[in-house]
């Protein structure tokens, strides 16, 4: 496979919420599981590579964040107004450039002011990254498309 095309495997499709940011450094897509949940994805190209050819560090924080940020934002009706306060990461392996990259995400809880998450980052089975976050509730109306869930784009 040619390392500049983001080809998904079967049953994914692109990330039903994203932004200019995301847009530069992904693509990323998703695939809904049976549970009402979902997984979120990115094939690691040569843009995402750091000098040693492997995925950069930033990208799979990246995909650590926005993995678990939406899906504990959409373990509610409507979507939980959450903001990023915490990220942790421990990196066991770096994909490589053409690898197929996914993010597992358990929600822990999504309390009154709080959230916490999760996931292992899984290259063809091998846990590679584990990570955990907290989410602070944020308050006001949330921004556009944020009620955009899996197929609601």
């Amino acid at each position: 496979m040619p390392h500049d095309e983001p080809r998904p495997p079967p049953g994914f499709e692109p990330l039903f919420r994203t932004s200019p940011f995301l847009d530069t450094a992904g693509p990323f897509f998703y695939r809904k599981e049976r549970d009402g949940g979902f997984v979120v994805g990115v094939r690691i190209l040569r843009k995402h590579a750091n000098s040693r050819g492997s995925a950069h560090g930033g990208l799979l924080l990246t995909l650590i964040d926005v993995a678990l940020g939406y899906r504990a934002a959409l373990s509610e009706k409507p979507p939980a107004p959450l903001i990023t306060a915490s990220v942790c990461a421990d990196f066991a392996g770096a994909p490589k450039v053409g690898d197929w990259v996914e993010a597992h995400v358990d929600v822990q809880k999504v309390g009154g002011r709080l959230a916490f998450a999760n996931a292992f980052l899984v290259v063809d089975g091998e846990r590679l990254v584990r990570a955990s976050a907290v989410f602070a509730r944020g308050v006001g109306p949330p921004s556009p498309g944020a009620d955009a869930g899996p197929g609601q784009r």
